[in-house]
């Protein structure tokens, strides 16, 4: 194989490493509270994103895992408007 060839595959694989560390690492900028009520119970859930919309669709799935069992439970939960919403400082 030709030492170009090699230094190229090299640097590449490097890289790519390099992007998926990176890319792991703790990247949230937002962290919300969202708590939901459905089916006569509530669930309150902490979650964090890149951004606003992502951290609160996060939370509020989680409290809809806790509130639900089976596939129809989860998306008829997760179309439920949240009861409070608020944004938390990142710890």
């Amino acid at each position: 194989m030709p030492k170009p060839l090699k230094l190229a595959i090299t640097l590449f694989v490097l890289a790519a490493l390099g992007y998926l560390i990176y890319s792991s690492l703790h990247t949230a900028r937002y962290r919300y509270e969202v708590c939901v009520r459905y089916g006569g119970q509530s669930s309150c859930r902490v979650a964090e994103g890149r951004t606003p919309e992502a951290a609160q669709r996060a939370a509020h799935d989680n409290a809809c895992a806790q509130l639900t069992s089976g596939v129809t439970g989860a998306v008829t939960c997760g179309q439920t408007a949240p009861w409070k919403v608020r944004q938390l400082p990142l710890e």
